[in-house]
């Protein structure tokens, strides 16, 4: 009898600690999953070759962009909204590290080469994604990489805990045409084009329009991901070159008789679509007003090659003139930022890592010092002035540089021996140059100040390839 009231004792016991466990567990989740609504989720969605008149925003006429406009609409335009180089891969580097990519040599595209493990963003650089994950986000890279294709500088070995898209500079768009299985069996950047994707370190089959994957993938991350805030790099390799677009999208545009820009129209309307499936998706979850969303282009669009327009900017992709770094630039953050919000002071792509590193409620900070600025202060109206005295911009090999005054004042210097002083403000175009010797005075102080921060690239880049063999054949030789 004593033994049956023991056992009974123990079996209640047993049950008050698991109801006890049961409540503390569903306390603990409780409590965790306000602290994660406090936090925001982080949607950076990049563009390449877009030309800065080619949104809506911006007053494109004849590529409707409904979607990235909501962007627009329900947060702030910049007006004056910059990248940090002029092309494809030191732009993204900027980006994804929050400092200028000259600080650590990574001022050129990279050569598609697998077995070197030279060529890439340098490990003592922390990126965004290696950040946010210290702070107990989820974060997925979605697209583009190109910073780096050897192991040691692959995405999920940066930061991201998952990844789908391609590790070069560009890609195709038509599955059937992505003939070669393995990332490391394309030998040069041109043969990377054609690689099967992959999901993580694992090639995959696609059937859809490359345009359409990513954004499939990226509305599946969210939805997966919905009770933990995450961290999304949306990176469109649309409408970079080559120009290829399907039926879907090319029949939306035959007011446009030019057929380059029709494509273009066409592979950009595609990017718009995906947008707009994120962004429902978002509502549907009831995730848009703690959900921050950043909209722009890696640089400015090579107008003769992809059929870009970027309006009144002088030149486009490859130049320090405005319509090689001034990009279409929008951000939202519905709980902290009033829609339709115009702000006219220039930005940088570099100040999207500040922003987001001082606005996460974060554990731990960020590894290196940061060139960015938290610009929310300044979009609220808390902060008053500009959030940048200067902005600099170096293409070493050419020796050519370009220095932004808060005041609009610009310099821009050619092959390190012609110089030119523009007022933005009067002169978008960069026509007329001003004879202002004091001020050039001031900015060339300026700008050696802050090259002497700087270092030389740390690779041979694409327009290097002959040179790079011939130093390989060397080297060999020599071992």
């Amino acid at each position: 009898m004593n033994r049956k009231r023991i056992q009974t004792g123990i079996i209640g016991l047993s049950a008050i600690l698991l109801i006890a466990t049961a409540w503390a567990f569903t306390k603990k989740t409780t409590v965790q999953s306000v602290v994660n609504q406090d936090r925001p989720n982080i949607i950076i969605i990049l563009t390449d070759d877009q030309g800065y008149a080619d949104v809506g925003f911006n007053g494109c006429k004849d590529i409707p962009t409904p979607n990235i406009d909501r962007i627009a609409k329900s947060g702030v335009v910049f007006a004056n909204g910059y990248v940090s180089y002029a092309v494809c891969a030191p732009s993204r580097a900027g980006l994804i590290t929050g400092r200028y990519q000259d600080r650590f040599g990574y001022s050129r595209n990279p050569l598609y080469r697998p077995f070197d493990a030279s060529i890439g963003l340098p490990l003592t650089e922390q990126t965004l994604p290696e950040f946010l994950k210290q702070n107990g986000y989820n974060t997925m890279g979605i697209g583009k990489w190109h910073l780096g294709v050897h192991e040691k500088f692959r995405p999920w070995n940066r930061g991201f805990n998952e990844f789908f898209g391609f590790l070069g500079g560009g890609h195709r768009y038509l599955p059937e045409e992505y003939t070669i299985v393995n990332q490391d069996s394309a030998k040069n950047e041109g043969e990377s084009y054609r690689t099967k994707l992959i999901r993580n370190n694992k090639s995959v089959e696609e059937s859809e329009y490359l345009t359409d994957a990513l954004s499939r993938e990226a509305v599946s991350f969210i939805e997966r991901n919905k009770q933990q805030p995450f961290f999304l790099y949306l990176a469109y390799n649309a409408p970079h070159s080559p120009l290829q677009a399907t039926p879907k999208y090319l029949s939306r545009f035959d007011h446009i008789n030019n057929p380059k820009r029709k494509t273009y129209a066409a592979m950009v309307s595609a990017v718009d679509d995906g947008v707009g499936t994120v962004l429902d998706k978002l509502q549907q979850l009831n995730l848009t007003e703690n959900t921050i969303v950043i909209f722009l282009s890696d640089n400015g669009g090579p107008e003769s090659d992809n059929g870009s327009d970027n309006g009144l900017l002088r030149a486009g992709k490859g130049s320090l003139f405005e319509g090689g770094i001034r990009v279409p630039f929008a951000m939202q953050w519905p709980s902290q930022i009033k829609a339709n919000t115009k702000y006219e002071q220039p930005v940088i792509s570099l100040d999207i890592f500040a922003t987001i590193a001082a606005n996460i409620g974060k554990t731990a900070a960020p590894k290196n010092e940061l060139d960015g600025v938290n610009i929310l202060p300044y979009l609220i109206g808390a902060k008053k002035g500009s959030p940048h005295e200067y902005l600099f911009w170096r293409q070493f090999d050419q020796k050519n540089y370009a220095v932004l005054h808060q005041s609009g004042l610009k310099e821009v210097i050619l092959r390190d021996s012609s110089f030119s002083l523009y007022n933005l403000k009067a002169d978008i175009e960069e026509k007329t140059k001003l004879d202002d010797a004091k001020m050039m005075s001031t900015f060339e102080q300026q700008r050696k100040k802050w090259e002497a921060n700087t270092v030389a690239p740390l690779f041979l880049g694409l327009n290097q390839e002959e040179q790079y063999e011939r130093e390989k054949k060397v080297q060999q030789k020599k071992q």
